[in-house]
């Protein structure tokens, strides 16, 4: 059985991607673009709510009980570059 990881910190980017942290020091990029066509994630590409992520029980979500399991953001996501090559206004969460 593959570990479960939580998400500790997510930074919302550009280009529809998230900026994660894991509970095991891992950070990690995922990018949001194929799943926008799919409900209910069709509502994250209106202005302001993709931006609205946040960390909530060890998961990304946002306002209006929207989330994706952790296991899929490990899972589909890439090792990010240093944290000092995201680069990026929104504050963390």
């Amino acid at each position: 059985m593959k570990p479960l990881w939580d998400v500790v910190e997510v930074r919302p980017l550009p280009a529809w991607r998230l900026w994660l942290r894991f509970d095991n020091g891992e950070t990690r990029l995922f990018d949001m673009t194929p799943l926008l066509d799919r409900a209910p994630f069709q509502r994250l590409r209106s202005p302001g709510v993709f931006e609205a992520a946040h960390v909530a029980w060890g998961t990304v979500a946002w306002p209006g009980n929207l989330d994706i399991a952790p296991e899929t953001l490990y899972e589909l996501s890439v090792p990010a570059p240093s944290d000092a090559a995201v680069t990026d206004n929104t504050p963390a969460s």
